[in-house]
């Protein structure tokens, strides 16, 4: 499962071995400073938006990758029955938005909030 922290004063995502190979990459890295919002959302597949532009997504268990929508790019690592902190952006980071499963969301999002309002 992929893990969300907070490294210094960037944001990084860091997905196991397996979605690593379907999303084509290993970590994903956006400044701290341009967190805009976070939440957590019990509906994994809310954190979805657009089409599928690099990963892979198997409907109904689990979705990783790039998602390509008229408001720009999300990296998504999401799984069916695990919530999601959802991790919205500034521009011009190349995400506008990163949607994480993480088996404590709320512990997580409440550390990344603290991390970015200081």
């Amino acid at each position: 499962m992929a893990r969300l922290m907070v490294d210094g004063a960037e944001v990084v995502v860091r997905l196991a071995l397996r979605e690593g190979l379907s999303a084509r990459r290993r970590e994903v890295r956006v400044p701290l400073a341009e967190v805009r919002a976070v939440r957590v959302e019990g509906d994994w597949w809310r954190g979805l938006r657009g089409t599928q532009l690099v990963g892979r997504c198997r409907p109904g268990r689990w979705c990783v990758g790039e998602r390509l929508h008229p408001l720009g790019r999300d990296f998504v690592a999401v799984r069916a029955g695990v919530p999601v902190v959802i991790v919205d952006l500034r521009r011009p980071v190349p995400f506008t938005r990163l949607a994480v499963s993480v088996a404590d969301a709320e512990q997580a999002a409440e550390a990344l909030r603290r991390r970015a309002r200081g």
